[in-house]
């Protein structure tokens, strides 16, 4: 039953993506709006399936590449969408859905297979430290879609370039909210996920702090979050700066996510 809901939400996405780059090249807005209600059924769809999946499996739906794949594209669909109600932000579906949709095709590669669980990735520390991070990771991805798109605003704004194109991109303030509350919202997400992985360490190598390739990367961008949070309500940062440290901050956490095993041995290769 669980399968049928990922092909389904798997079918919504594609939708939803095709529909938004219509948009976009027809310039039509109603195709935009039909494009969102699809991407909302598309969630809700995927919300079913991961609840199934929990259900039936017993262990926490975050414990491998599908599983983990499938989490970052629903929570970054459902933030979308949670900005979509409060902002004029939908041509930045155009980003979310087809990233949604690309993390699926990529996670539909482990559909259905069974996967037995380590004893170490059994219990409720690292559920929690998995959940709490990859939900942080997925703000942190869409703080860094409307960094990109403010960028890109700003640029054509100064320039006084494509004017057509300009009108289609969310306004530098809406744009650069969307940037912080996702940085407000993901740093306290991923710190407790971390602090959720330093106590299943200490159970599982022993020690809280291994110094290992993954952790350093994560602190780093870590610490680049904490310094844009600071910045910004402390010294009242926002537009340009805020968009490229978000940037920035973000790519030192994609490399310790998905980099670090590339060039580096690690532990945590789980």
């Amino acid at each position: 039953m669980d399968i049928l809901f990922f092909k389904i939400a798997f079918l919504a996405y594609f939708l939803s993506t095709i529909g938004y780059i219509a948009s976009i090249l027809v310039r039509r807005v109603v195709i935009a709006k039909t494009s969102t209600w699809i991407l909302f059924s598309a969630f809700a769809i995927h919300t079913i399936y991961i609840t199934f999946r929990w259900v039936e499996t017993g262990y926490n739906p975050v414990t491998n590449l599908h599983e983990s794949l499938s989490f970052i594209a629903w929570v970054i669909s459902g933030s979308y969408l949670a900005f979509q109600m409060k902002t004029k932000t939908r041509i930045l579906g155009s980003f979310v859905s087809p990233l949604a949709f690309m993390l699926m095709i990529v996670a539909s590669a482990g559909l259905g297979k069974v996967v037995s669980i380590p004893v170490i990735l059994q219990g409720w520390w690292v559920a929690i430290h998995t959940i709490l991070s990859l939900a942080g990771e997925s703000l942190f991805a869409l703080a860094c879609m409307a960094g990109i798109m403010y960028l890109i605003q700003d640029n054509l704004i100064k320039k006084k370039k494509s004017y057509r194109f300009s009108r289609l991109l969310p306004p530098l303030g809406d744009l650069d909210r969307i940037n912080h509350i996702c940085v407000l919202w993901g740093f306290p997400l991923l710190t407790l996920g971390i602090i959720a992985g330093s106590i299943w360490a200490r159970t599982v190598w022993g020690s809280r702090w291994q110094c290992d390739p993954k952790q350093v990367c994560t602190v780093i961008s870590w610490f680049l979050y904490a310094f844009l949070l600071h910045q910004r309500l402390a010294i009242g940062w926002k537009g340009k700066k805020a968009a490229v440290l978000s940037i920035f901050a973000f790519v030192i956490l994609l490399f310790a996510v998905v980099g670090v095993e590339t060039f580096f041995v690690t532990m945590h290769s789980f």
